[in-house]
């Protein structure tokens, strides 16, 4: 089975059709003010509004509160949330209460330590990703481009779904891979030629590979 792909921050209509024409099986909609690749929710929707029923269509927050993912949802039709933050267990069942939707929490990974608050959230996730811890002085959780140790990852297994994401290239997601077992990957800065802007042609190569994985 290809490894299925989620192509994450994107903020122009070329990106999302490349990533869609090439066989991505998610699509990233980042609703987080630091990041570069910030949208907003009436940009998102526009960008989603051609998007197939059969990919998925993901919203990344940072610790949202409730009154944020009611205006982004009343705006985008959202079929996932990925909560990014230092979001509790019971937040991510009250946000699943309140708003019905299916929920994927990061696990930050620096050292294998690092993966034992996973078991907390198996009872209310719906979906885990494993992202790179980010540096002490980073303003954001994610997208910076950075791997961690992907070995702590081998030989473990969840009950649940689960992504690889952090520093991921076109050069090394078959390396990732085949360390990790990890059938769903998660990229962005990877497929961008510059901070926030894809590039449809990396884009390409990166599902042509996973693809074949």
């Amino acid at each position: 089975m290809p490894v299925a792909a989620k192509i994450c921050g994107l903020t122009d209509a070329s990106a999302v059709a490349t990533a869609v024409e090439h066989g991505a099986r998610f699509t990233g909609f980042i609703f987080f003010p630091p990041s570069p690749r910030n949208v907003t929710p009436s940009t998102a929707a526009e960008l989603a509004q051609p998007i197939p029923a059969d990919v998925t269509k993901v919203g990344v927050f940072v610790d949202p509160d409730d009154a944020r993912l009611a205006d982004t949802l009343a705006a985008v039709p959202l079929d996932l949330l990925q909560l990014h933050g230092d979001e509790t267990p019971a937040r991510l069942q009250a946000i699943k209460a309140r708003f019905g939707l299916p929920v994927m929490k990061v696990i930050k990974v620096g050292t294998a330590d690092d993966l034992a608050p996973a078991a907390g959230y198996m009872e209310v996730a719906d979906r885990l990703m494993f992202d790179t811890r980010p540096p002490p002085d980073a303003d954001r959780p994610g997208g910076n481009a950075e791997s961690f140790d992907w070995s702590i990852l081998s030989g473990q297994s969840w009950p649940k779904p689960w992504f690889l994401a952090g520093g991921i290239t076109a050069d090394n997601v078959a390396t990732a891979v085949a360390t990790t077992g990890a059938q769903l990957v998660d990229i962005s800065s990877g497929v961008e030629h510059s901070p926030g802007r894809k590039d449809p042609a990396k884009i390409k190569a990166f599902l042509d590979i996973t693809g074949r994985l």
